[in-house]
């Protein structure tokens, strides 16, 4: 039998680059890992199918799962529910996979509190100017709703000191094996410790002070 597989939790800003993170690992190491996929009532983006980025569901459906304990966690974000069906984590981590969940902060601290040996990574953009420039850049949503994202921002830094890691998307190759390095030997090295949250203190004030005058909408 297998030895059961390490719990990681992946949130970020959005803009931060964490769906490519993802696909490049997956792509890189994917026989080591299973990536959780969310259920989510927001409509799809262009070139997202149903069952691969996401399960797309009504809010009638999501809301029945609720009800059925069918989700570990489930939160509710720019309007849309998103939650992480139960089943398909606990079969690949009883198979030995790594499982990321990539979700939000309301989930993360959720299911670190059910699970509490769960890894939490978060990963941002070198600075709240280059975080923006990210989001407005990929033109998937409207003016409005990058306004409401870059708010959010502010209110998800809030909580970064809850993580265990800290991961700035500069050099996408770089960030994907250092996500890989960290899961792999957390416990095992201390090689990996610059990259803590309590080594990113003072990085972690300033972007939160840069993300507050977003907030404010300056």
């Amino acid at each position: 039998m297998a030895d059961k597989g390490k719990l990681v939790v992946f949130s970020g800003f959005s803009g931060a680059g964490k769906g490519t993170i993802m696909k490049e690992l997956m792509k890189k190491f994917g026989s080591d890992y299973a990536l959780s996929i969310s259920a989510t009532t927001r409509n799809p983006r262009p070139g997202e199918e149903h069952g691969r980025e996401y399960f797309f569901v009504t809010t009638d459906e999501f809301e029945d799962m609720i009800q059925k304990g069918a989700l570990l966690e489930y939160a509710k974000y720019v309007s849309n529910y998103y939650g992480t069906p139960r089943a398909y984590v606990e079969e690949q981590l009883n198979a030995g996979k790594n499982v990321i969940l990539e979700i939000e902060i309301q989930g993360a601290l959720k299911i670190k509190q059910r699970f509490p040996d769960t890894l939490l990574m978060f990963v941002c953009a070198p600075s709240a100017d280059e975080l923006k420039n990210r989001l407005v850049g990929r033109g998937t949503e409207s003016e409005d709703v990058c306004r409401q994202r870059l708010s959010r921002a502010y209110e998800e830094s809030l909580g970064i000191e809850n993580y265990d890691y800290l991961v700035v998307n500069d050099e996408i190759d770089k960030c994907v094996e250092l996500v890989d390095d960290i899961i792999k030997n957390d416990g095992l090295s201390n090689k990996n410790d610059n990259h803590r949250i309590s080594s990113n203190i003072d990085f972690i004030k300033e972007m939160k002070n840069e993300l507050l005058s977003f907030s404010k909408g300056e």
